[in-house]
């Protein structure tokens, strides 16, 4: 069996194997020419001190002990094998069609935008200030919402099961090893889109189905169970499972599901602002140094803070990266932030959201029904985008600013390519949103000395954290309590958040599809 070194080193000796191999052969007791192989499983910055150090876990193989297989994947071809459909090519819908694969179905997917080459394109006009293609931006199309949006593989949740299958399945398509040790594992937006097309291939290769550019439009039920559904105007494709994993922007699913009488629950999401500082700023904050060097990564931060019992927390934080415009209609204003995998930009953002609840919203309930929450969200970024420049300029405001309650007269460099208009906040955004944001940032800069400053920018609005709305489903058979054979799945029905999770929830859905498709055909 290999032995598991545990090692404490400065940033400077975690980066080099001719440092670290002689410490692990010393705490083993051996001479390092009888090591036979050293793979990092565990890598995590403490920056707790001033005396910055690297928490490195090694796997030792010694002598010709047996070394570890390479991570590889058996999908065999479903060509002719029963299908399910698939709808959504994020990350739970790739993940659904590859665990289809592997239980012997053909899975069928439909995804309303283009290829993520193609995607590319209508991403980089939109970056230029050109027009959006509603059903091909940053929130749709092939990947899905994370593949421009920095490809973070982190979740919190022990519960949702085997979160390091994800990574090892992403890593076998092109995702760099360092994702399966590092602590906060990134793939980064230059890489993840090689790492989709590779999925992609992979199900087309064993006989499964992708069609882009094909937006649902209708779902059949009959008896009580779903049948098949319609894209593309009319196009009909019949089966009697539906995983449904269209994210937490396709509007117009969850306006299918109301006028098909189809159980949709409102719940509570969240919304701000997305704030950006120059990166050396937190590098100082986070590490106590004049600048962090050449062996530190980039700096992060995750804070939280409570205001009058409502959460206030940062969100989808990204060092050394860029804040993207996120819209998926002309007359919106939504921003995101992303990474490249070196995180070498010069700036650092991240979200800063707190808890919209029921209540807030109740006064659109009498005329929007269980969509209350959605017009909600929709008229804010409409609000944004009225008090932007038109096309992809947003409204944004000095964080010192916003703090002390005055509009800005200039904004600082930043890395918003479209470009931003002076605002004042607190004069537009609902009063509990407004109040929350201001407090729990002024709560932010006391635990992070220098984090309120002059320096840094806020962008509007940050609205697309998740889903206002949420598909019921069963738990333990994770069908919708009124349609047999309709998985509702991930962000856009509630159950998942960020790429990790909704691979997670993809693959149970699957499973689930799995069971039912076996029950029916006994």
């Amino acid at each position: 069996m290999p032995a598991v070194v545990q090692l404490v080193l400065s940033p400077r000796e975690a980066a080099d194997e001719r440092v670290y191999l002689p410490l692990a052969a010393r705490k083993l007791g051996i001479r390092e020419d009888r090591i036979a192989l050293a793979r990092i499983i565990h890598r995590s910055v403490d920056a707790r001190s001033r005396n910055i150090k690297v928490n490195l876990g090694l796997e030792v193989f010694v002598d010709s002990e047996g070394k570890p297989a390479e991570i590889h994947f058996e999908y065999s071809d479903v060509t002719g094998r029963p299908s399910v459909i698939v709808v959504g090519a994020g990350p739970a819908g790739l993940f659904a069609a590859l665990r289809l694969i592997e239980l012997g179905f053909r899975p069928i997917v439909l995804e309303r935008g283009k290829d993520v080459s193609a995607r590319k394109k209508d991403v980089a006009r939109i970056n230029r200030n050109g027009p959006v293609d509603p059903d091909s931006n940053y929130a749709f199309g092939e990947g899905g919402a994370g593949a421009f949006s920095d490809g973070k593989l982190f979740t919190r949740s022990k519960k949702r099961g085997d979160f390091r299958k994800i990574l090892e399945v992403l890593h076998y398509h092109g995702a760099q090893e360092e994702i399966l040790y590092d602590a906060h594992p990134h793939i980064g937006t230059d890489r993840l889109p090689r790492v989709i097309s590779a999925l992609r291939e992979r199900v087309l290769s064993c006989g499964g189905q992708i069609f882009h550019s094909a937006r649902v439009e209708d779902i059949f039920v009959k008896g009580g169970k779903v049948t098949g559904i319609a894209y593309n105007e009319g196009q009909r494709i019949e089966a009697c499972a539906v995983i449904l994993a269209a994210g937490h922007s396709a509007r117009d699913i969850y306006e299918l599901l109301v006028r098909k009488n189809i159980m949709l629950e409102p719940k509570a999401f969240a919304m701000g602002l997305r704030v950006e500082h120059p990166q050396a700023v937190i590098d100082r904050i986070q590490y106590h140094l004049p600048e962090r060097g050449e062996y530190l990564p980039a700096a992060a931060y995750s804070l939280v803070s409570q205001v009058g019992g409502r959460g206030v927390y940062s969100f989808c934080m990204c060092p050394g990266g860029f804040i993207v415009p996120a819209k998926t209609a002309a007359d919106e204003a939504v921003v995101n932030g992303m990474s490249p995998s070196e995180r070498h930009s010069r700036f650092a953002d991240s979200g800063i959201v707190t808890e919209v609840r029921l209540e807030d919203f109740a006064h659109l309930a009498p005329q929007y029904g269980v969509l209350a929450g959605l017009q909600f969200q929709r008229e804010l970024e409409q609000a944004a985008f009225a008090r932007g420049g038109g096309r992809q300029i947003v409204p944004g405001q000095r964080l010192t600013d916003f703090i002390s309650g005055k509009a800005s007269r200039d904004l600082p460099a930043m890395s918003y390519h479209p470009g931003a208009v002076p605002t004042a906040f607190g004069q537009w955004l609902p009063e509990f949103l407004g109040k929350s944001l201001r407090e729990g940032l002024t709560s932010f800069g006391e635990k992070m000395r220098g984090f309120v400053t002059g320096e840094a920018v806020l962008l509007g609005v940050e609205s697309r954290t998740s889903s206002p709305v949420r598909i019921p489903r069963d738990s333990a058979t994770l069908m919708h309590p009124q349609v047999e054979g309709l998985f509702p799945s991930a962000e856009g029905a509630g159950y998942a958040g960020g790429i990790v999770s909704a691979a997670m929830d993809g693959e149970r859905c699957a499973e689930a599809a799995q069971r039912y498709m076996s029950e029916q055909a006994l």
